[in-house]
């Protein structure tokens, strides 16, 4: 078998890109019929079974295999974010609900103006607006790339906060004193760009939900988002019954 070959200049550990490098050959497909054992990727790579122990641990914690004591390590089924329809959701509260972590690269945090926007929120085209984009993480992977906006008169202050690992709404409510109350969404399936693609690592054959939202506090139209998030990794759902018809569930930060 041929030795599989690591950096050991010492630029980066050998247990990170061990772990990089299997990340690499999973997504390649390359353990779909099995996933190798401790002792063959010792062989394999030639390192220790510590540095293989420590990858394997990353790839758990990221949701990428599963390890039980004992057995063979295997590739785990692709988890899935789950979210209640007609809610006020948080994604921040749904990826670590289902038992990842989850992060976010602040692409764009400024004030700019967006008549198209602004005229969506009811207000002047030449109103200045605060700019959020995301790209949200579930573990390791992209999940969704989230835009927003709001009125810069009264979100101003949020562009103190740090978004890599906490909620908007939860920001918005301690900065400001603004809560939404109320929201309306449409969904829909689309295709990707291939720059949307790249970005969020999408695999070939998957599409994406398209989530647009109006959110309101008091009556007064406050957020304007776009959402875009891997079909292959996110689900909508909900709950009814005879009697009552629909429940929705509703959170308050997202």
């Amino acid at each position: 078998m041929t030795e599989r070959r690591l950096d050991r200049s010492g630029g980066q550990p050998l247990w990170k890109q061990l772990q990089q490098d299997l990340v690499r050959r999973l997504r390649a497909g390359e353990f779909d019929e099995l996933f190798p054992g401790e002792l063959v990727l010792v062989d394999d790579y030639q390192v220790s079974r510590h540095t293989v122990r420590q990858a394997l641990s990353k790839l758990r914690t990221d949701g990428l295999i599963v390890a039980e004591r004992g057995r063979q390590p295997r590739v785990a089924t692709t988890p899935e974010i789950r979210q209640p329809m007609g809610a006020l959701y948080s994604l921040f509260s749904s990826v670590e609900a289902s038992g990842l972590t989850q992060h976010s690269v602040v692409r764009a945090l400024d004030i700019r103006a967006d008549g198209v926007i602004a005229a969506r929120l009811e207000l002047e085209e030449s109103i200045p607006l605060l700019y959020l984009e995301r790209l949200r993480f579930a573990g390791d992977e992209p999940l969704a790339l989230d835009r927003v906006w709001l009125p810069a008169s009264v979100a101003r202050p949020l562009l103190d906060a740090d978004f890599t690992h906490t909620s908007l709404y939860n920001e918005l409510a301690a900065r400001t004193g603004l809560r939404l109350d109320h929201g309306r969404e449409d969904i829909r399936a689309v295709v990707p760009t291939p720059a949307e693609r790249a970005v969020l690592h999408c695999p070939p054959e998957a599409a994406a939900f398209s989530i647009n939202r109006t959110g309101t506090s008091q009556g007064r139209l406050v957020e304007w988002r776009h959402t875009l998030v891997r079909g292959d990794r996110f689900a909508l759902s909900a709950e009814f019954s005879a009697s009552i018809g629909y429940r929705l569930t509703t959170h308050a930060d997202a």
